[in-house]
């Protein structure tokens, strides 16, 4: 009885704008001039300095150096000198390193290198993928930190979630709502009735529960710790008159602690027999005791399985890409790209450069946000973001991360995203790098996913499933989606499961060089690729979150494999 799987079986220098350097023989002349001789400035920015550090006010002068120190390191101060001959120069202000997307130009430049280097050598990646880099391996053993449910119900706890399965923020997830509510019931001793979904306002999605997970499981699975139930019961329907808005909804504070549930809900709880929160993201904090902890494990990692209609064609979708990709038995890298025109339009980060692009994502932001980045004082800096590793990566980055790190054009990549903004132009890159990529909608026909058109959460869960069960895991934007997975995946894979997270600072800066030589690029990707691996093995730190990082909350350190004993030496 579980469900692991969520199927139930078990990412050239410009010119200087300084002066050239005067010759060591006008240096020396100058060395022997009188202070008769020096200039009304030389004279005014001596006197200004020794009246500074004779009255010790350079700490007054230590944040103006500190800024201009920075703006320099940031290369606000950078220029770029156009000579026209004639003694004329045109000086434009040069783009920080980073900050413009020029991957397409090194891209083109770099592809015969990539293809000949390819062609040269038989090695992938992918082969060497899984190989236990740990000594120790980790275990699921949640049933030992449960708590046991008490006799008789407090009473009834509803919540209504907001979200979905693919939000941005974590705690926006319907996922970790529903575990939360798991662990406050259990906490109050209260039977919780099956969390109602709310209509996201960018997804468009009305999928209810049972749309996306399996009613009957989840109920079973948590039965002998919560008590769950499909809708109240209809005596306590009849007193709020069949109207659940009726029941009182209790504003809690964020990030609530088990000893607040205990002490300012519990009596609610008593007096009125059922009570509502809603919505009710962020509402339990981070660190509860083992046993409420474990609730949150037992919901996530056990009691959410998806319902029959995604998962059977899920586990055909799995099994369709484990038959394609046999010449690497059976193994398959996964790819989680954000480059759908919402996550283009939020991020506020240019591309193209056209002004076709910039009224696309203005409107696109109006559309999903109303108003939110048209607010007095708001400032969008394209450039900034990208430095900063805010902005989503194109499929062109990632295929030129994957091959540079050593995957060749035999690796089979399943590609989990919705709609990609202008997929014809920007997915064309990297199907020409890795011409067996795949999609759900190459992966099922037409008719198998009929069903799910139109609900963003369920055709994510498709998603969801193929990547959870993929050799090689690459998350490249964050967000609710990666999080639950490589959680997980380390969950399934005895606590390591191999994941790319993108140091996405340092790739802008390396695919702005449009010089950079092939081979320096593949030792940064692979060196990128080592430290992924390094981390692949991580404890969940105090504010981290148990769905990303479940040790030592969820599982346990199995025991060494003791060596063993030569029968000749005994």
């Amino acid at each position: 009885m579980h469900g692991l799987s969520r199927l139930g079986n078990g990412n050239g220098n410009a010119r200087s704008l300084a002066s050239p350097p005067s010759s060591p023989r006008i240096r020396h002349l100058r060395g022997k001039t009188s202070n008769q001789d020096q200039g009304i400035g030389e004279r005014l920015v001596f006197l200004l300095f020794s009246v500074v550090f004779r009255r010790k006010g350079v700490l007054l002068l230590a944040p103006l150096l500190y800024i201009a120190g920075m703006l320099l390191f940031m290369g606000s101060f950078g220029f770029t000198i156009l000579d026209l001959g004639h003694g004329v120069d045109i000086v434009y202000r040069r783009a920080p390193p980073g900050s413009v997307y020029r991957s397409p130009k090194v891209f083109k430049r770099l592809w015969p290198v990539m293809e000949a280097d390819a062609n040269r050598s038989s090695h992938n990646a992918l082969m060497e993928a899984w190989k236990p880099r740990v000594k120790g391996m980790w275990k699921p053993c949640i049933s030992t930190n449960v708590s046991a449910p008490g006799s008789n119900s407090n009473g009834f706890f509803i919540i209504e979630a907001n979200g979905g399965l693919n939000q941005q923020r974590l705690s926006n997830s319907w996922t970790v709502q529903i575990c939360d509510a798991v662990a406050v019931a259990g906490l109050l001793n209260a039977t919780l009735v099956i969390p109602i979904f709310h209509l996201n306002s960018v997804w468009r999605d009305s999928s209810k529960f049972g749309d996306i997970f399996d009613e009957d499981f989840f109920i079973y699975a948590l039965s002998k710790n919560v008590k769950v139930v499909k809708e109240l019961p209809k005596d306590v329907l009849e007193r709020y008159n069949y109207n659940i808005s009726s029941i009182v909804n209790l504003r809690l504070k964020a990030w609530s602690s088990p000893a607040y549930y205990l002490h300012k809900v519990l009596p609610q709880l008593l007096r009125l027999g059922a009570v509502r929160v809603a919505p009710f993201s962020n509402r339990l904090a981070h660190a509860v005791p083992a046993h409420i902890q474990g609730l949150r494990c037992l919901a996530n990692f056990e009691a959410l399985r998806f319902a029959d209609p995604i998962r059977l064609l899920a586990e055909k979708m799995v099994n369709r890409m484990v038959t394609k990709s046999v010449q690497s038995g059976g193994n398959y890298v996964s790819v989680h790209l954000r480059f759908e025109m919402d996550m283009v339009a939020f991020s506020c980060c240019e591309y193209d450069f056209g002004e076709e692009e910039k009224l696309e994502m203005d409107m696109a932001r109006e559309r999903g946000w109303k108003g939110k980045f048209r607010r007095r004082g708001r400032v969008i800096r394209p450039g900034a973001n990208r430095i900063d590793g805010k902005c989503p990566l194109t499929p062109l980055e990632v295929g030129m991360m994957l091959r540079g790190m050593g995957f060749n054009n035999n690796t089979l990549v399943y590609v989990a995203a919705g709609n990609i903004y202008k997929a014809d132009k920007y997915m064309a890159p990297l199907r020409q790098m890795f011409p067996l990529l795949q999609t759900k909608d190459t992966l099922a026909t037409p008719e198998e996913l009929a069903p799910f058109k139109g609900h963003s959460s369920r055709l994510a869960a498709l998603d969801y499933t193929v990547c959870l069960h993929s050799e090689v895991f690459v998350s490249t934007q964050g967000g609710n989606f990666p999080h639950f997975l490589i959680g997980h995946r380390r969950y399934l894979y005895k606590g390591h499961a191999e994941t790319i997270k993108p140091d996405k600072r340092k790739l802008v800066q390396l695919l702005d060089k449009p010089s950079i030589r092939w081979d320096y690029f593949k030792k940064q990707m692979q060196d990128m690729l080592r430290h992924n691996d390094a981390k692949g093995v991580e404890l969940r730190k105090p504010a981290a979150s148990l769905y990303t990082f479940p040790m030592p909350d969820c599982m346990c350190k199995e025991p060494d494999p003791k060596p063993e004993t030569d029968p000749a030496q005994t």
